[in-house]
């Protein structure tokens, strides 16, 4: 099994922190459908700021709020303000099967306005050679 990138949140600005909470990001789900990131699903988060790595689930807030909230130990790792990525993976069987894969990227501006719809593809599959390219995608 090979673990590849699914979704990502690339840019998305931390715009609260709840330390007594049960644990979690609280995201905007109108964005997470954007991505395809589900709730309770769990994804992994990179802190530009301060270089933090952490592992948490994902609940919905508000639709249309753009929230980005650190919730339980997870606000320990950011700052409000603080820009994240934020990925979802998946597993496939081996390296053959990442040609089919087009994972869904979205950038994000300061306000979390969402400003790209990208997807990573990757060819080369008759040449068996990986190609790399980032396609934008109308939203």
């Amino acid at each position: 099994m090979l673990q590849i990138l699914r979704a990502k949140l690339h840019g998305i600005h931390v715009t609260g922190c709840v330390l007594d909470y049960h644990g979690s990001i609280t995201l905007d789900p109108e964005q997470c459908a954007l991505a395809g990131i589900y709730p309770l699903e769990f994804v992994n988060i990179w802190n530009k700021n301060s270089g933090q790595r952490i592992s948490t689930y994902v609940i919905y807030g508000e639709a249309g709020s753009r929230c980005c909230i650190l919730n339980g130990a997870a606000a320990r790792t950011c700052q409000q303000g603080d820009e994240l990525i934020i990925s979802a993976v998946e597993y496939v069987n081996g390296p053959k099967d990442i040609y089919a894969r087009k994972p869904v990227v979205l950038t994000f501006d300061a306000g979390n306005a969402v400003l790209e719809r990208l997807r990573y593809v990757v060819g080369g599959e008759e040449s068996g050679e990986f190609t790399f390219n980032v396609v934008e995608e109308p939203m």
